[in-house]
């Protein structure tokens, strides 16, 4: 009984005293905003066919949709086409500074503001992948997703170094102080639901608060609670977030399981045989034609999908069954064609990733970053007279430049 105890009272002290998986968070964020993006810009010169006023799914169609099922969307607010443009930049927008980790509390609300308004304006296009991110969305904006690999969190160290307070920062309160007469605007018009408005409403009021607290009595009692309170919710959501993953892929197996064609283990087979599934039709006609190549990737995938819930237990077999999985992912996105859809379940399965995996990653990335940025500025930081700059390190039979003090 008092081993127990003990150890319902770390496990509280754990998930209340930080916010778990940084860099677990830090890679969803960057995976889910980069596929967003890359969709966004793909599909750029479609936009106004997609989730515009040219496409075929209509602007009353729509809403008489929405009416029902409450969905949000900034897109039903008018059908102009200058509002549709202004949206989908705010839309590109958002993305690309969360990917960066600029002001990553503000445009994970924002970011999730552009995923639902053009997602929900058009439900009938998509290959899957746009759920997850769908869900994904709104679950991002609940964790601390900028504690690392951020703009966020380079400023705060920089912050640290040069001894300044954290609530020193002017931008932050002055983008939620924006954000804020916007929804008062929003909430006196009428033209968002009152589901929606109070989930904003209390993102704003927690943010404001625990900002107030940490200005006015850093370190208090207050402060500490607000604290608390904010790792609970980021904890909560990345545990959310791994068992919306888990579901998918249960689910997805066992239907399988009931299908005749996975069954005899010809499932893989018939849509390399679509030609709009296809993009490579001499690597999709090969592989089809591979009895016991099929065989094996029919089975092999149900079996990977029932089977990860389980392999959490173990961290070998959980870390075998993930990267089982992305690389059928990446086989997906090359054999059918459908990127987005593998972009964003590997980005979903990311927040499996071993930390000591992801510290590696991050590592060489950094690495190659310096190297980048090292060659850039031998080439660009030459003078006039073709005399390298001091940043140019020393090779071999080369010697540094000596400029007269």
């Amino acid at each position: 009984m008092r081993a127990s105890l003990a150890w319902c009272a770390r496990g509280v002290q754990l998930v209340t005293s930080r916010s778990l998986g940084p860099y677990q968070t830090a890679v969803v964020r960057i995976g889910l905003a980069g596929t967003w993006l890359l969709f966004l810009l793909r599909e750029f010169p479609h936009r106004q066919l997609l989730y515009g006023p040219d496409g075929p799914w209509g602007w009353s169609m729509a809403r008489r949709l929405i009416s029902g099922n409450d969905a949000f969307t900034l897109l039903m607010w008018s059908d102009g086409r200058l509002w549709f443009e202004a949206v989908y930049a705010l839309a590109v927008l958002a993305s690309a500074l969360l990917l960066v980790g600029w002001r990553t509390r503000t445009m994970s609300v924002l970011f999730m503001v552009g995923v639902l308004s053009l997602q929900n304006r058009n439900i009938f296009v998509g290959d899957g992948g746009d759920n997850v991110i769908h869900l994904l969305a709104i679950y991002l904006v609940l964790t601390r997703c900028g504690q690392v690999w951020s703009l966020d969190a380079r400023r705060a160290a920089r912050a640290g170094a040069a001894g300044r307070e954290p609530w020193a920062d002017r931008a932050g309160p002055v983008l939620w102080a924006g954000g804020a007469a916007a929804l008062v605007a929003v909430t006196v018009l009428g033209v968002a639901g009152w589901g929606w408005l109070l989930f904003f409403w209390v993102l704003l009021a927690g943010q404001a608060l625990w900002w107030w607290l940490g200005r006015r009595a850093p370190g208090g009692q207050a402060h500490l609670l607000s604290d608390v309170v904010a790792h609970l919710v980021h904890n909560g959501a990345l545990l959310v977030i791994m068992v919306e993953t888990c579901l998918i892929y249960a689910t997805a197996g066992w239907y399988k399981i009931q299908g005749s064609r996975w069954q005899d283990g010809t499932a893989v087979y018939y849509p390399l045989q679509l030609e709009s599934f296809s993009p490579w039709p001499g690597l999709s006609g090969m592989l089809a034609g591979q009895g016991l190549l099929v065989l094996v990737m029919t089975y092999g995938t149900v079996l990977t999908q029932v089977a990860f819930p389980f392999a959490l237990l173990d961290r070998r077999a959980k870390n075998v069954l993930l990267a089982l999985m992305m690389a059928e992912h990446l086989a997906i996105a090359v054999l059918l064609g459908l990127p987005f859809f593998s972009l964003a379940m590997i980005a979903a399965d990311s927040v499996f990733l071993p930390t000591v995996f992801l510290l590696w990653a991050g590592g060489w990335c950094a690495r190659a970053r310096d190297g980048v940025v090292r060659r850039a500025r031998a080439v660009f930081g030459r003078g006039a007279d073709g005399v390298p700059g001091d940043e140019e390190p020393a090779g071999p039979g080369r010697k540094l430049p000596v400029r007269p003090s």
